[in-house]
């Protein structure tokens, strides 16, 4: 059997906190929630999840890897507005402003990008 992508794994201080801050910003729940492990997803039998991990140092520097988040078109600007009143702020990572993404961060300051809407993953 080939490998498969499970969860997608994200360092936290506050693993509640921001388990909880990127469940409302992608509307799923969460999961599962131990002292050393908070999974969200959008349900039990779901491919995928996140799963926050503790961690005790500081981030530091810009991601090395980072998730595009995608919306319709007519609610992206909203969506943005919803995502920042959730905890999330406007980050510069040397963007030039012609891009047709916009670049946020979470409330322990990793990065993520709200993309325009795309028909393929290549395009």
């Amino acid at each position: 059997m080939p490998l498969s992508l499970h969860h997608i794994v994200i360092d936290a201080h506050d693993l509640p906190g921001l388990a909880r801050f990127w469940a409302g910003v992608l509307r799923w729940r969460i999961l599962s929630e131990r002292e050393r492990e908070v999974v969200i997803g959008p349900d039990e039998n779901a491919p995928v999840g996140i799963c926050f991990m503790p961690v005790s140092d500081r981030k530091a520097v810009k991601n090395r890897l980072h998730l595009d988040l995608m919306s319709d078109a007519r609610d992206r600007e909203a969506e943005i507005e919803r995502v920042l009143a959730l905890g999330a702020r406007r980050a510069d990572v040397g963007q030039s402003g012609d891009e047709s993404w916009v670049v946020l961060a979470d409330p322990e300051g990793n990065e993520f990008c709200v993309v325009r809407p795309k028909r393929t993953l290549i395009a």
